[in-house]
């Protein structure tokens, strides 16, 4: 009779909160096809994360993961999306990453592959640039919303439509030229980000290109190969199987932005 190996003995719990970049790793987990428990949180009227959450991370944040290693051991508690996509990637899914060196090139100072170096890139790119963007438009359609007293709007109407035409319309337009053509130069002609294999970072850059039409100015008139990417994605078995996982899990309608 075979016996489980200490990874397969690994109990991984997944902290998922509604509309929010939690729902990456659940499609992460779908595609390595390992074994892990869904918990699933919805938001307050407020759009906040419940108070719950922070029984499990300080921060209350989601996504967060914890994974055990086997009945004996303390699970150890995991935040923020690149870190828990990196952590779940080396110990259970190694096709996620690209091999990191050439042929004769290990361990050598610039002898890293161009799919690994865009591995890396897009783990933090995601979070680290274009995430910041969109929450900027997120907060400048709040104060442009029902939310602000009538009589204030017209004043906090004008800053944010100032903020937008000189910071965020063309910042989003030189993000999104670059996705676009990082698509069409994928290495070795891929169709994902970092060649033609799916990696960590199309597992990263997938929730700000899914929130990104209604905040951007993505369309697929001007971007038509970012638009054909996420389709591509949303049409993974295992992105499939992520929706029925949530849905049958609350109840309710998947639905990824606020």
């Amino acid at each position: 009779m075979a016996t489980e190996t200490p990874k397969q003995q690994a109990k991984i719990t997944l902290y998922w909160l509604e509309k929010s970049r939690s729902h990456r790793i659940l499609w992460l987990l779908e595609e390595l096809g390992i074994e892990y428990e869904l918990k699933t949180f919805k938001r307050l009227e407020s759009r906040l994360a419940p108070p719950e959450l922070k029984k499990i991370h300080p921060l209350g944040k989601s996504p967060v993961i914890t994974v055990q290693a086997d009945a004996t051991s303390e699970p150890i508690v995991i935040a923020e999306s690149g870190l828990i996509t990196e952590y779940l990637i080396e110990h259970f899914g190694p096709q996620l990453a690209p091999k990191r060196y050439g042929p004769g090139k290990e361990g050598q100072v610039g002898g890293e592959t161009a799919e690994w170096l865009r591995y890396k890139y897009f783990l933090h790119y995601a979070e680290g640039s274009v995430m910041p963007l969109l929450i900027v438009a997120l907060i400048l359609g709040e104060i442009r919303g029902p939310s602000v007293p009538f009589f204030i709007r017209p004043i906090t109407g004008a800053v944010a439509s100032g903020v937008d035409s000189a910071f965020l319309k063309p910042s989003f337009a030189n993000h999104l030229n670059f996705i676009e053509e990082q698509l069409a130069t994928s290495p070795q002609n891929g169709k994902f980000l970092a060649g033609p294999e799916l990696s960590g970072a199309d597992i990263m850059m997938i929730f700000p290109l899914e929130v990104a039409p209604g905040r951007s100015g993505l369309t697929k008139e001007k971007y038509p190969k970012i638009l054909e990417y996420v389709d591509m994605i949303h049409n993974r078995e295992a992105y499939k199987r992520a929706i029925k996982k949530v849905e049958d899990a609350t109840g309710e309608k998947f639905s990824i932005s606020l």
